[in-house]
Order: structure tokens, then C-alpha cells, then sequence
């Protein structure tokens, strides 16, 4: 917890010393823009699961409350809430709801800009919590699929992610502490390393080719395993700010949900996200 805790002393000394800075109530841009092909962003959009007979639903939002601005940097502090889910398609449009997390907390970061880019971090604390819906539960049955029955899964954390940006080719590691997890059997750390990198303008102005890749180390029962996902795709509008954007990904790994957290994965999908 120490990084942690030298990241917080460094927080009240910029505030400290931005104290003759612009303050700016509600802004409309984000100072850090989510990671493109992190899990745990704020999303508005779908994506078809191919092979698996599944969609991912996601609604959420990202906000910053707060930014202090003072010559080439930007303190600010800002809160999370979403949720992503999982349907199951099937005839006659029906798409029965299987499972659902739920993610809130606050953030705070620190950004300072160059001319060729920005470096800078995100620290958050946040809790996530999942659970199993009634799309799930075979009726004629009487049971659940796979006999994966509802249990409590919980999880309050702080992560930091400290960044390195060069034009629109960002690089970041990712540092998350679990403070507390149900069920038992996690570690305490998880380990993460990603990128995203828009091409800006490349076939008419405002849309943007995108490329980004994700990887994360989680630890459970003392064993180790990891996490990918890669995502190509292409954003309208301007690349640092909200817009619209349509893409590929492929994920390998353990569920994303945690109520399914024990079974490996690995899929492509197509989706689309709006707003953020």
C-alpha cells in the first residue's frame, strides 16, 4: 500500500501548489479518456458475441466533477458507474438477460501535457458486484444452466494506472489493490499493461482507425492466469473526446463476469460504442 499512499501525499501537494488555478465545475471532456481496451471503462454500446450466442449490453457513464487547471497540467477528480451484461439471443428477438455487474466508485488523475503528447495516472477505488438473472434459470428444467447456481461476489478495490502518451499512441501499466473479495481465494494483486493507438484522419476527417491491446495477471488459489483483449476498430469524431466508434475484438481468458469467473473463454465480437 505504499505506492498508494505516496500517490495520495503527491495528490495534496498538487493541490497545494495549483492553488492559484483555474477550477472548472463539471467540465465537458475528461481529463484522462477511458483506456480503450481496458474492461473496467465506462461504455454505452453492444457487441455480438460470435460462436457463443451471446451479447454484451453495456450503460454507464464517466464523469468529471472536478478539474483544476493551471499552465500544461490538470488535476482532476471525478466519479464511475456502469454495468456490463450478458443476453443470450435467441428466436423471435428475444434476448433473456444472464448475468449482471455492477461497477461505481471515484476517481482522481493527473495529467501533464507536452507538445507531442502527456504523461500522467489515474488512481480509482471502486467496487464491482455480480450477479445471476433470470435468463439464466431453465424454467422446464427447474434449473440453472450448467448448474452454475447465484452466489455473493463482491469487490472493493483501489488500481492505479500510470500513462505515457506520444501523439495518440498511449502506453499504460495498471496496478490494482483488492482491499476485499468475496468469494475467498484471490489474490491481492493484479498486474496490467495495454495500449491504444488511433490513427487521426486517415481516410476523411474526423474517423479515426484504432488499434489496442490489454493484458492482465489476476491470481487465484495461489495459481496464475491472464487476460487479453484486443480490439481494431473506427471512432467518428475526435479521437480524445467522445464519439462514436464500431469495432473488432477477440478475448481470451476467464469470464468477465464474476459470477462465472471460474470458466475460460475466448471469443471475437462485434460492437459498437456511443458516447464515450
Amino acid at each position: 500500500m505504499r505506492i498508494y499512499s505516496a500517490v495520495l501525499i503527491f495528490f495534496i501537494g498538487s493541490i497545494l501548489g495549483l492553488a492559484q488555478s483555474k477550477t472548472i465545475w463539471f467540465p465537458s471532456k475528461l481529463n484522462i479518456r477511458p483506456f480503450t481496451a481496458n474492461l473496467l471503462e465506462a461504455r454505452n454500446g453492444a457487441s455480438y458475441l460470435f460462436g457463443e450466442n451471446k451479447i454484451r449490453l453495456d450503460i454507464g457513464s464517466s464523469k468529471d466533477i472536478l478539474q483544476i487547471r493551471r499552465r500544461n497540467t490538470v488535476l482532476s477528480f471525478g466519479a464511475d458507474m456502469f454495468t456490463f451484461t450478458r443476453l443470450r439471443s435467441e428466436k423471435n428477438f428475444r434476448f433473456p438477460v444472464e448475468t449482471i455487474d455492477f461497477f461505481f466508485g471515484i476517481n482522481a488523475g493527473y495529467k501533464v501535457k507536452r507538445s507531442s503528447g502527456a504523461y500522467g495516472f489515474r488512481l480509482r477505488f471502486s467496487h464491482i458486484s455480480a450477479h445471476l438473472v433470470d435468463g439464466r434459470y431453465l424454467q422446464k428444467q427447474n434449473s440453472w444452466v450448467d448448474n452454475y447456481t447465484p452466489f455473493s461476489y463482491s469487490r472493493e478495490f483501489i488500481e492505479l494506472f500510470p500513462f505515457y502518451q506520444m501523439n495518440s499512441l498511449r502506453l499504460y501499466l495498471g496496478l490494482t489493490y483488492l482491499i476485499h473479495v468475496i468469494p475467498d481465494g484471490f489474490g491481492h494483486g493484479i498486474y496490467q499493461t495495454g495500449f491504444d493507438y488511433y490513427f487521426p484522419n486517415l481516410f476523411a476527417k474526423k474517423v479515426n482507425f484504432f488499434i489496442a491491446d490489454d493484458f492482465k495477471i489476476n491470481n487465484f488459489n495461489e495459481g496464475y492466469f491472464g487476460n487479453n483483449i484486443a480490439k481494431v476498430g473506427m471512432k467518428f469524431g475526435d479521437y480524445n473526446i467522445a464519439g462514436f466508434s464500431i469495432f473488432f475484438s477477440y478475448y481470451s481468458g476467464k469470464s468477465v463476469h464474476g459470477e462465472l469467473y471460474s470458466i475460460s473463454e475466448h471469443y471475437f465480437t462485434i460492437g459498437f460504442n456511443v458516447g464515450i
